[in-house]
């Protein structure tokens, strides 16, 4: 897909990020109705808070329509944590999310940090697929029961 470009998230992007989590994870996972709160929360404390010198958002688009979004924001003074890492259905399978998680990475690398961390759950296979390819190690899985579901929730990690 030659004609997506990145650009900064904007606070105005937040309603349909919270829509598309909820919607994605719903449809895909069988998530409840929390976890749309929770990606609210989570983008509420950024727009707030957070310092542009090493923390950022970036918004896929290709002809004016959003495909994807990825975040880089500090988990400690050495890391940095990879959030709200999606991709809607029909940018599946183009190059957008490894064009996400290259943006991420380099701009974590350039940022200072000496690696990043993830939160996820197994059942995201494609996104664990690509940080496996991409040199991400998986350091720790755990089943948990959140947002309704079943889980097996997964941290990995990347070192510079």
């Amino acid at each position: 897909m030659s004609d997506v470009t990145l650009r900064l998230f904007d606070p105005d992007d937040t309603d349909w990020l919270v829509d598309q989590h909820g919607l994605h994870y719903a449809r895909e996972e069988g998530f409840d109705d929390s976890f749309g709160p929770l990606v609210r929360s989570i983008l509420d404390g950024f727009v707030a808070d957070h310092d542009p010198a090493c923390e950022r958002g970036w918004i896929a688009e290709a002809v004016g329509q959003r495909l994807g979004s990825i975040f880089c924001v500090r988990h400690d003074a050495t890391t940095a944590k990879l959030r709200l890492f999606l991709l809607v259905p029909e940018a599946r399978g183009l190059g957008v999310g490894r064009m996400l998680l290259g943006q991420c990475m380099g701009f974590a690398q350039e940022a200072g940090y000496g690696g990043m961390t993830l939160w996820t759950h197994e059942s995201h296979r494609a996104a664990c697929a690509l940080y496996a390819r991409t040199g991400w190690r998986l350091a720790g899985a755990k089943p948990v029961h959140s947002f309704g579901c079943d889980l097996v929730e997964q941290t990995w990690i990347y070192r510079f």
